[in-house]
């Protein structure tokens, strides 16, 4: 068969939530057995991952803050080669594609390279997590909106975020990617307005058995980062709606909260 002659079928992006396979959508499930390829993320968590068939070839594009096993470039071009060869391919990502995944980069290129493709939404790391540790994104009284920004940038730059918008008392705000400026979002933050004591969690691993949360405050945010020595997957949830992680924690899988705050 030559390449013209090959049937290029559509390219799943696929997120995979934030680590529970339980949070997995129906379809999302489903079509972890009806791929012959899946390019996958370190942040895939391994109960999901043993859910593929064996059967299933398997790519590691795994990526970690300056340290990237497949550069993004050769990502996307890995899904268009493996889709000219007439492979089923499933691009699957934690949390949701199109929320700092970097799905759209990817959808981009496939659309630019003549390649079909299909996005699968995945509940989105801020909300599992979120949810899993107690902590309303939104709470009447506590929280009138949510933003969501990444504390990580490209080459170890300066962050070039708007610090002034940010440091909304009234709105909840997570930031995805942050361990490695944690010192600067917390300076910046309270520097242009939120006070020292608002309080933070810091969610590690969330949604799974292993789900760590640590309870701070911005001024001590810092401190309490370092001495955890906590690794993987970590989100930061700053604002008012924190105060009510210590009545409604739920997931009793979690390792017990705990409370930095002197």
């Amino acid at each position: 068969m030559t390449t013209d002659e090959i049937k290029i079928q559509p390219v799943m992006l696929v997120g995979a939530g934030p680590g529970d396979p339980d949070l997995l959508t129906v379809k999302a499930h489903r079509l972890l057995s009806d791929v012959d390829v899946i390019v996958y993320d370190r942040l895939v968590s391994k109960s999901i991952m043993a859910l593929i068939p064996a059967s299933t070839e398997r790519v590691f594009a795994g990526k970690r803050a300056s340290n990237h096993y497949m550069p993004q470039d050769d990502i996307n071009n890995t899904l268009v080669d493996l889709a000219k060869l007439g492979k089923r391919v499933m691009r699957l990502k934690g949390g949701d594609p199109f929320v700092f995944g970097r799905g759209g980069e990817e959808a981009l290129h496939l659309v630019r390279n003549g390649i079909p493709f299909e996005v699968v939404p995945g509940i989105t790391s801020s909300a599992g997590c979120a949810a899993y540790a107690g902590i309303p994104l939104t709470h009447r009284g506590l929280a009138h909106g949510v933003r969501f920004v990444t504390g990580h940038s490209k080459s170890n730059e300066p962050l070039t975020l708007d610090w002034r918008s940010l440091a909304d008392p009234d709105t909840t705000l997570v930031v995805y990617m942050g361990m490695a400026n944690v010192a600067e979002i917390a300076s910046n933050l309270v520097s242009h307005g939120l006070k020292p004591e608002t309080p933070v969690a810091v969610i590690n691993m969330g949604t799974r058995p292993t789900q760590q949360t640590l309870i701070s405050n911005l001024d001590e945010l810092p401190t309490c980062v370092a001495n955890a020595s906590i690794k993987g997957a970590t989100l930061f949830v700053i604002g008012e709606v924190v105060t009510l992680a210590d009545e409604l924690a739920w997931f009793t899988d979690a390792v017990p909260t705990k409370n930095c705050i002197e």
